[in-house]
């Protein structure tokens, strides 16, 4: 029987589908890990996670299997043993699972039971659950292992506990939320730690992966609420943790006697960081030389080229400015200071002889009817056509610049600055937007390639916000305040509750109604808008999903 263990956990990164880079990138761990008697990675580290559908392509299922098995013979030679994530079939049944291998073989494998199905996780769609799990015998010690859900309800680490499991290791494909960490220790690991006794391990990827970002950090917690062991957030990190059996009592304890604590960075750093690792990430695995987009004056378009810049390096970031008759000199003036501050480059392409094209050709038909909605939108989609044109030409991706509070109520113009590949800001609320703005002013992200210093002129975030689209346009003209919008929509979108009860907290009724009917309207442009980073609990698309044709309003 051990009363020693050297385990390593791996929190890296991954690629959806791509079986034998997530394999060789395994492997470089394996080879490095020195003494380590076992290395633990994330939740269906081998496929990539969350695989959706590609899940139900039967060469999928078979490739894993026999990346798995060559994998298993990797450990022939004596090194460490592995805990892989992938999927397995048994009976017929697809399971998302873990499997140790040792000596050669697959030596045990383990089927998730609790299999989420809220918000993100669509897994009953695809897996069935496995019986609760029994412990894994390794090296004279009885481990569990919970996958991922397992831990955030008791049964499961109750019965291993009371099978004999002596360490539980619980493998995960944990997507970032905001305050997400805090409830991940204090409110399940140390709950489960601390309910059965039993020191808990909670290894968890990092990176993007479309509208979901994995945040890392990786910990230990042992049963009487002690945090052994943190691992970085926003970055792949290889931990190595020293296990002993101590005596407690007339019996023995596993206690992980050394390990590093990172701190974990604060708000309102930890969205920046979701933000410029989604963007980065899905620019690199969708091969993209870099990015574009239209730069305003404004602060969404100014926040989004300070994330592109740090997700990227400025040398792989095209800002455009394309001014029409109701720009402001000062918007100009903007606009060159923030790229100058960036060090991105900058081109001007003004709008005005296509607004006039159009004009012209449309004459004809709206001939008898006044200027309304209709040419402030067209400058928009003119915008959005010129922006997808130099994408075309020169390979960047089109990034869009769109808040969740625009997106909420329709303030954005489908076809036009909806346009784009991938929209940092999409569940990012105005009101957020202001405050990463004045932080990342003040303050460079960990993982950030921009510049040290601001990143835009302080006026851009002090100045009244307006599309620019009719003279003198402020958004206050068409929205309430932002502060009391996005108080509204934080009920209506995060809370689900009725107007009812949103007017019971003391705002005006009339508004309430009103942005409710908004939200509602606005369901079809969200259908067709670019994906973006998930940073609440209930983005759009992933989360919410509202039916466009319906009927239903709470007053």
């Amino acid at each position: 029987m051990a009363d020693r263990l050297i385990i390593t956990l791996a929190q890296l990164n991954q690629q959806v589908g791509d079986l034998a880079a997530n394999a060789a990138a395994m492997r470089a761990v394996r080879a490095s890990a020195g003494d380590s008697d076992l290395i633990v990675f994330p939740e269906m580290q081998l496929i990539g996670y969350p695989p959706e559908d590609l899940i139900l392509k039967p060469a999928l299922i078979a490739r894993a299997a026999q990346e798995l098995e060559l994998l298993a013979l990797d450990t022939a030679d004596g090194g460490p043993a592995m805990l892989v994530g992938s999927v397995f079939v048994r009976d017929g049944a697809l399971h998302n699972g873990v499997a140790l291998l040792d000596g050669g073989r697959i030596a045990a494998v383990r089927f998730k039971y609790e299999l989420p199905n809220y918000g993100t996780f669509d897994e009953k769609r695809y897996f069935l659950p496995g019986p609760l799990p029994e412990p894994v015998l390794f090296k004279g010690v009885m481990l569990g292992l919970p996958i991922c859900e397992d831990i955030w309800h008791p049964d499961v680490c109750r019965h291993l506990a009371q099978l004999g499991a002596e360490i539980l290791i619980c493998v995960n494909g944990s997507p970032y939320e905001i305050d997400k960490n805090e409830l991940r220790i204090d409110g399940v690991a140390k709950r489960r730690s601390a309910d059965t006794g039993v020191p808990l391990v909670f290894v968890n990827r990092v990176g993007g992966q479309d509208e979901v970002v994995f945040d890392g950090a990786s910990f230990v917690v042992g049963p009487e609420g002690a945090l052994w062991v943190q691992a970085p957030d926003w970055e792949e990190a290889v931990i190595r943790t020293e296990w002993s059996r101590v005596r407690v009592g007339n019996g023995h304890r596993w206690r992980c006697t050394a390990g590093p604590v990172a701190d974990l960075t604060e708000h309102p750093e930890d969205i920046y960081c979701a933000m410029v690792m989604a963007l980065r990430d899905y620019v690199e695995k969708n091969r993209f030389p870099g990015v574009v987009l239209g730069l305003s004056g404004g602060i969404d378009s100014a926040i989004t080229a300070a994330i592109a810049v740090d997700a990227l390096g400025a040398e792989r970031v095209w800002c455009v400015m394309l001014p029409s008759q109701y720009t402001s000199a000062e918007s100009l003036e903007d606009a060159a200071g923030c790229a100058a501050m960036l060090g991105t480059r900058l081109d001007t392409i003004p709008i005005e002889p296509a607004v006039a094209g159009y004009t012209d050709m449309l004459a004809p038909v709206f001939d008898g009817r006044a200027p309304d909605l209709t040419e402030e939108n067209l400058q928009s989609r003119i915008r959005g056509t010129t922006l997808m044109a130099l994408s075309n030409k020169f390979g960047p991706m089109l990034i869009t610049t769109g808040n969740k509070s625009e997106m909420s109520v329709g303030y954005a113009t489908i076809y036009g600055d909806m346009n784009g590949g991938y929209n940092p800001l999409k569940d990012a609320y105005k009101t957020t937007v202001f405050a990463i703005s004045s932080w990342r002013n003040d303050k460079c992200p960990k993982i950030g390639l921009g510049p040290q210093g601001p990143v835009m002129p302080t006026r851009v975030i002090t100045k009244p916000p307006s599309a620019e689209l009719r003279p003198d346009q402020k958004d206050s003209d068409s929205l309430p305040d932002y502060a009391v919008l996005d108080a509204i929509l934080n009920d209506l979108i995060e809370q689900e509750r009725s107007v009812d009860q949103i007017v019971a907290e003391g705002f005006d009724r009339a508004t309430v109604q009103r942005i409710e009917h908004l939200v509602h309207l606005a369901e079809y442009k969200r259908r067709q808008a670019p994906p973006g980073v998930k940073l609440g609990v209930r983005n759009f698309g992933r989360d919410r999903r509202y039916p466009i044709t319906h009927g239903f309003r709470t007053a």
